[in-house]
């Protein structure tokens, strides 16, 4: 009996994983600079965007072989999941024995651990364009906000993470541009510098 072999293409992910990053960022940082109020709606795209896009592209990026890719958004996506589920915790959504014993300063060793994968993570951007490099020192800089602020250094803190997140939500719209209008156009339409270390 013959055996067939099909091979089966898929898609770049990446530009969904970055849309899912932006929108998530976007939105948390308009709660986080005051520009909205609550947790409720943004609730939805942390758990849809930040979480499943990013989780789907990651999927997709290890049948790519894109370790970078795979790492990235698996991580970053399983960190808006259980940022959900911090929340709703928080909200007492699950119960008050819960609600109750919430210790901020867990969330903050949260922070503290992403924030030392994103620089191994940073350290391989300066392989990567400019742009990439950019946004990865951004999102170093939201989790040190954020794991100063869980810890109680001061409200600066809360504000360095606020701006930083707002910051990340545009460059990766900037990146995701890039992204899929280069490979669309197979030519460069949207640059993004080239990398610090050949």
């Amino acid at each position: 009996m013959e055996t067939q072999h099909v091979k089966v293409e898929v898609a770049d992910p990446t530009t969904l994983g970055l849309f899912g990053l932006a929108i998530v960022t976007l939105v948390a940082s308009s709660q986080k600079l005051g520009l909205t109020d609550g947790l409720a709606f943004v609730l939805p795209w942390a758990l849809f965007l930040g979480g499943a896009a990013q989780i789907i592209a990651s999927i997709f990026d290890f049948k790519h072989n894109n370790l970078f890719g795979a790492t990235a958004f698996s991580a970053y996506g399983l960190f808006w999941v259980g940022m959900a589920m911090s929340w709703l915790i928080k909200l007492g959504c699950l119960g008050e024995t819960l609600a109750t014993a919430v210790d901020p300063k867990q969330l903050g060793f949260v922070f503290l651990g992403y924030m030392f994968l994103t620089i191994v993570l940073t350290i391989s951007g300066l392989k990567m364009s400019k742009a990439m490099f950019i946004l990865l020192f951004l999102i170093v800089l939201l989790f040190l906000g954020l794991a100063m602020d869980s810890f109680g250094f001061g409200h600066i803190w809360h504000s360095v993470a606020a701006y930083s997140e707002l910051a990340i939500s545009l460059v990766t719209f900037y990146v995701l541009a890039a992204k899929y209008l280069n490979s669309f156009f197979g030519k460069t339409i949207v640059p993004v510098g080239s990398p610090f270390l050949k």
